[in-house]
Order: C-alpha cells, then sequence, then structure tokens
C-alpha cells in the first residue's frame, strides 16, 4: 500500500509534455521562498498598476493552479478529470478581499450557480464551495465573535450576512448538493462557527448536507470537533466536516505576539499532524453521524484514512468520506486514489485574473513554507519525464 502514491504514469495520466514541463518550471520557482516574495510583490503592484500581465500570469501559474476564469470555462478540465480520471471537483470562486454589499450579492449568486451546476453533474461535481467573507466583511465576523456592541446599522449589515448563509445553504439542501464552507483566520472563525453550526441544526436532519472547516493546525480543533459532536447527538442532527491543516500560520502568529495573546497555532509541523490524525481518527469512529472531507496532501494521513476505513468496514465509494486536494498539486494522491475507486474531489479555483491573484499568491506561499511538499512534487514530475522519455 505505502507504494501507491508513488504511480507517476497514473498521477499524470492527463497532463501531456508540454503542460508536465511547465508543472516542473513552476514548482522549481515555487522552491526559492526569495523568487516567490519578489514575484508576489511584482504580482501586487502589476496588478494595482493595470499593468498588462494577465497574459502570463494566465498562460503559467494561473492555468496549473485554476480551471477558468468562469464557472463555465471551468466545465471542460471539471469533466475531463472526471471522465479520464475518476477525480471530482469542487467549484471554488476565489475572488478575495471584497467589501462591498453588491459584491457579497454578486459572491452569493456565483455560489448559487455553482450550486445549479453541482446538481447538474452529481457526480462529477459532488460539492459547492463559499468563504463567509465572501458573504460580509471580515470585520462584521470579528465584532461578532469578540461580542462587540454593534450600531443599527451594522446590525442590519450581519442580518443580510446571515440571510445570504441561510440562502446558500438552503438551495443546497433543496437541490442536495454538499456544501462546504471554508475557515478563514481564528479571530472571526468564532462568529462563522456559530452561523454554521445553526445551518448544521437546520438542513442536516436527514444527513450531512451542511460542511464547515476545521483546520487543525489550531491546537483547540480537535475539542472543538468533539464538543460539536456531543451537540449534534444531544440535538439529533449530522456533522459534515472538511478538515484540514490551515493555511494562515504566519499570520496567526505574528498577530499572536503583536497582541500578546496565546498563539492559537500547535507548537510544530509535528503537533499538527497529531492533531490532524487524530481528527480524522475521531470521526471515522463515528462516521455514523459525522461526513469527513478529508483535505490533505500528506501521504501518510491519507494512508491512515484508508487504513480507517478499511478497519471500520467502509466501503471505498461511501459518500460519507471524500478525500480532496487542491488542483494543480498532489496528483499522485488524488489520481491513484480514484483509481482505487476511492471518493476524490479537488478544488477548482477560477475567476477573473486580475482577482484571484491573492488567491495564487497565498497558493504559492504555502508551497513554499511546506517543508518537503514542493520537493516531492518535483521529484514525481522528473519520474514522469524519464518515464516517458524512456518508452
Amino acid at each position: 500500500m505505502n507504494k501507491l502514491f508513488n504511480n507517476t504514469e497514473v498521477a499524470f495520466a492527463l497532463k501531456n509534455n508540454k503542460e508536465l514541463k511547465r508543472a516542473r518550471f513552476l514548482f522549481k520557482m515555487i522552491s526559492k521562498p526569495s523568487l516567490v516574495k519578489i514575484g508576489s510583490s511584482l504580482a501586487n503592484f502589476a496588478i494595482k498598476t493595470h499593468l498588462p500581465v494577465t497574459g502570463l500570469i494566465r498562460s503559467t501559474v494561473f492555468d496549473h493552479f485554476c480551471g477558468g476564469v468562469s464557472e463555465n470555462d471551468c466545465l471542460h478540465v471539471v469533466d475531463k478529470m472526471y471522465s479520464q480520471g475518476g477525480v471530482s471537483s469542487v467549484l471554488d470562486y476565489s475572488v478575495e478581499g471584497k467589501e462591498t454589499e453588491k459584491q457579497f450579492d454578486a459572491a452569493l449568486n456565483m455560489t448559487l450557480k455553482t450550486i445549479e451546476l453541482a446538481k447538474e453533474r452529481p457526480d462529477a461535481i459532488p460539492f459547492a464551495v463559499f468563504k463567509p467573507t465572501g458573504f460580509g466583511r471580515f470585520v462584521m465576523f470579528e465584532k461578532k465573535g469578540e461580542n462587540k456592541l454593534l450600531s443599527s446599522e451594522e446590525e442590519a449589515e450581519w442580518e443580510r450576512i446571515l440571510y445570504r448563509f441561510n440562502v446558500a445553504c438552503k438551495f443546497a439542501y433543496d437541490n442536495d448538493v454538499l456544501l462546504l464552507i471554508d475557515a478563514e483566520h481564528s479571530w472571526m472563525q468564532d462568529a462563522a462557527d456559530d452561523i454554521v453550526l445553526d445551518m448544521m441544526r437546520k438542513y442536516n436532519k436527514e444527513k450531512a448536507v451542511i460542511f464547515n472547516t476545521a483546520q487543525m493546525y489550531r491546537w483547540d480543533r480537535l475539542q472543538y470537533l468533539k464538543d460539536l459532536h456531543s451537540i449534534a447527538i444531544s440535538e439529533n442532527f449530522y456533522i459534515g466536516m472538511k478538515v484540514v491543516r490551515g493555511a494562515y500560520m504566519e499570520i496567526e502568529r505574528e498577530r499572536a505576539s503583536q497582541k500578546g495573546y496565546k498563539s492559537p497555532i500547535c507548537i510544530d509541523k509535528k503537533a499538527t499532524d497529531i492533531n490532524y490524525d487524530a481528527a480524522i481518527t475521531f470521526m471515522i469512529e463515528n462516521i455514523e453521524t459525522m461526513a469527513l472531507f478529508a483535505g490533505t496532501h500528506n501521504e501518510n494521513s491519507s494512508y491512515l484514512v484508508m487504513e480507517l476505513m478499511k478497519k471500520h468496514n467502509i466501503s471505498h465509494n461511501d459518500k460519507r468520506l471524500f478525500f480532496g486536494q487542491l488542483y494543480g498539486m498532489s496528483d499522485n494522491i488524488s489520481f491513484n486514489l480514484a483509481k482505487e475507486k476511492y471518493n476524490v474531489a479537488k478544488y477548482l479555483p477560477f475567476g477573473p485574473v486580475r482577482d484571484v491573484i491573492p488567491y495564487l499568491i497565498r497558493r504559492a506561499e504555502e508551497n513554499t513554507s511546506v517543508k518537503g511538499q514542493t520537493n516531492r512534487e518535483l521529484d514525481l514530475i522528473e519520474t514522469e519525464i524519464k518515464r516517458r522519455k524512456a518508452k
């Protein structure tokens, strides 16, 4: 079993030689932190000053990590991954940092569109997804989580956020589409967790439809998961949870240091790994009341899920359990799992090139900060290039 993820022929079957060489070039660039830092600054500058760089970005990093500029633009990628590789997609509208009511309403409408597409392609697109701050200002979640008094205007704004959440969750429920709600920074997450809990109470009575996200680099998330399970048992609803390691580590530690509170982040990578594996173990042991989206690029954690499924007699295609990776990364995990008939879904980001730049920068910075991840990608790509040359 421990050699499953080494099969590069399966991993890169959907990539032609040109795409494979582009991937090698990108990961070589990402492997150099100084280049990532310079590239991120230049990309931000180019966007702010409206330099004509979208063509260059589109043909390199965008096309590797994103499905397209619109939801319909992604469908050829969706259909190719599912028909040829057995891997499903999660259409992720990756436009970040918006601040106006008009933009939040647009994000809601886009979420509803992706739910409609998922209904039309239930196997190829089993989930829809949105970010809490896609539906409202970050500062509102922060204030609400800190129990700060809101002005009458802010109360009205908060009600509109709740309205958007409910519209999306009800639409997903009515159309029998599973809905992932992403996690964000810890100091706004409490308010988001409260809303998602209410949505689970409302729409997860028959099965898990609404999924929250637990970032396991936070040392308090395992207890959060156990507490949530107790609530679900006592109130008779199901829990859906996407379990990930996390995406904002440096920002979290920096803010905790500046403001003088205990960092919410685990002390080191090993502690995060232990926390993550404990979470997926707890969920699989309680699969009767929980549905798990195991979002991970970690091979050991993926093997652990497979072992736990076998131990608890959970079939490979049980819809309560999905593996998830990001598009453009860890194809060796995604496509080899799919070949073994496990449920696998790739997060497929999309949006106008300029608007998706913050997402792409975060991806590059994450890859740089996760020790070994980029080198593993490079090794696999090099192995496949050599294998094809030797044919």
